[in-house]
């Protein structure tokens, strides 16, 4: 079995720092802020598109989005915390099998916060928004992934937060789980797959369940 986890919203909680870190750049770029609950609701997109969205103009995107990631840099792993049940699941999950994260937050910084928890050890791969053309929800993240896990595998699995890991999960036609940690509700999540669990531990119980009847 290949289990691929998002990572905002699925095994962490990095909102405090996303939320400074666009504040600090409205705030360095001289613009008004902007309402907390709209950029709460493109979190997962990338930050571009997240920016665009927000009302800056295409020219400026990739200045504001130089500011944010410089502030981010800075803070990230002192405003960031693991999920409730996140690293029992990880652990419990590398027993039966193979882990990858696929996000859509920078590979970098990504792999920086997993070294901070001491997690990274426990993926055979990471896929960050610097590592494909193409963002969630198309399905280039997860096959890029895939290209690290033994090609014969079937039993696949992505554990996500938001419509776009699933959608991106979908387009690749591979299997999916939503948890209700993060950024989407239970009404939109259930649009796009049969399983909707509390948490990443319970998304990796359901599977370990399945793993050991389907062997």
């Amino acid at each position: 079995m290949i289990i691929l986890f998002d990572l905002d919203g699925t095994l962490i909680d990095s909102t405090e720092a996303i939320l400074e870190s666009f504040h600090h750049t409205f705030e360095s770029h001289g613009c008004s802020q902007r309402d907390t609950k709209m950029v709460k609701s493109l979190i997962g997109y990338p930050l571009d598109i997240m920016f665009y969205e927000l009302g800056i103009e295409q020219e400026n995107v990739w200045d504001f989005v130089a500011t944010y990631k410089e502030h981010y840099r800075l803070i990230s792993t002192q405003k960031t915390i693991l999920l409730s049940n996140a690293r029992e699941a990880i652990v419990k999950a590398s027993g039966f099998a193979e882990l990858g994260i696929v996000t859509t937050k920078t590979g970098e910084y990504s792999q920086i916060l997993l070294e901070h928890f001491g997690l990274m050890q426990y993926f055979k791969v990471l896929i960050g928004r610097e590592d494909v053309e193409n963002p969630k929800p198309h399905e280039e993240p997860i096959l890029k992934a895939l290209e690290s896990f033994n090609s014969d595998e079937k039993d696949i699995w992505m554990v996500g937060d938001t419509k776009l890991d699933l959608l991106c999960a979908s387009n690749a036609q591979i299997k999916s789980i939503a948890v209700l940690s993060g950024y989407d509700t239970y009404k939109t999540l259930k649009k796009f797959t049969n399983v909707v669990l509390s948490d990443a531990l319970e998304a990796v119980a359901y599977l370990e369940k399945r793993h050991i009847s389907h062997k």
